[in-house]
């Protein structure tokens, strides 16, 4: 007898949020699901883990096929705290986090506490989906990101894929009618250019809030994840994890 998929589910923006639920909804389609996520938001953590504090896990509810529970740590931990001992003894057959309130698009990719997890769960060899719509609102309408993070993930577990996988999807804000499909993309060249405001509290103490904006080097560029997005396309990048500048090789060699 075959046995049932498990799913696992984490997000960085705590488990009470609006798009973790979602992804719950789209995950329970396809299997039992442990869903696993930060009692508070973590966004910005990238792959940021916990060393020296204890942390705690709490069950939240339990129905039929579904287990949420709520972790002190960072959405890595969360992972970790998933695989290296909640489920050591069972095999996850896809890790799904998200779905985030926001874009994870281009360099985002890099901040993400939500794409910081899905990568985490590819370094267990499972395959691993990043979920994101770019609506920061905590009452986003999800609909759209569901019907085509359902189409994603029923394509790769379908699909038994070559590991690692880890994909980043991204998902503009409209009506699922008014997405013009999904789009094979690579992570768009910018950077963030940040701005800190400076003010005062009561006390006379300076305080700061970052703040900043997105500075896009090819906006023209029909490749990339930023021009999908802006054109009603749902984009998705297949990410890996080995960072190494290839192209400056032959330059080092000469100069080192």
């Amino acid at each position: 007898m075959k046995q049932e998929r498990l799913i696992l589910v984490t997000n960085d923006d705590g488990y009470n949020a609006k798009g973790f639920k979602a992804a719950i909804e789209i995950a329970r389609q396809f299997g039992r699901v442990v869903a696993i996520a930060p009692e508070v938001v973590q966004s910005g953590m990238s792959q940021a883990i916990t060393m020296y504090k204890p942390l705690f896990m709490k069950k939240q509810r339990e129905e039929e096929g579904v287990e949420v529970y709520s972790f002190s740590g960072t959405p890595v931990d969360c992972v970790k705290m998933a695989f290296d001992y909640h489920l050591a003894d069972r095999k996850v057959d896809l890790v799904i986090s998200g779905i985030n309130h926001g874009s994870n698009a281009a360099v985002n990719v890099l901040y993400s506490g939500t794409m910081g997890a899905a990568i985490e769960g590819s370094f267990y060899g499972c395959p691993s989906i990043g979920l994101s719509l770019t609506d920061h609102s905590p009452e986003a309408d999800f609909e759209g990101a569901v019907r085509y993070g359902t189409e994603i993930v029923r394509a790769v577990l379908e699909s038994e894929p070559e590991l690692p996988l880890c994909l980043n999807v991204n998902v503009p804000i409209a009506r699922p009618e008014e997405l013009k499909g999904i789009r094979l993309c690579r992570q768009t060249r910018g950077y963030w250019r940040e701005e800190f405001y400076r003010r005062e509290d009561p006390h006379g103490r300076p305080y700061f809030w970052l703040t900043g904006e997105f500075v896009n080097h090819e906006p023209e560029c029909d490749e990339t994840d930023e021009w999908a997005l802006a054109n009603n396309y749902v984009a998705v990048v297949p990410i890996q994890v080995d960072m190494t500048d290839y192209k400056r090789m032959d330059y080092l060699k000469g100069i080192l």
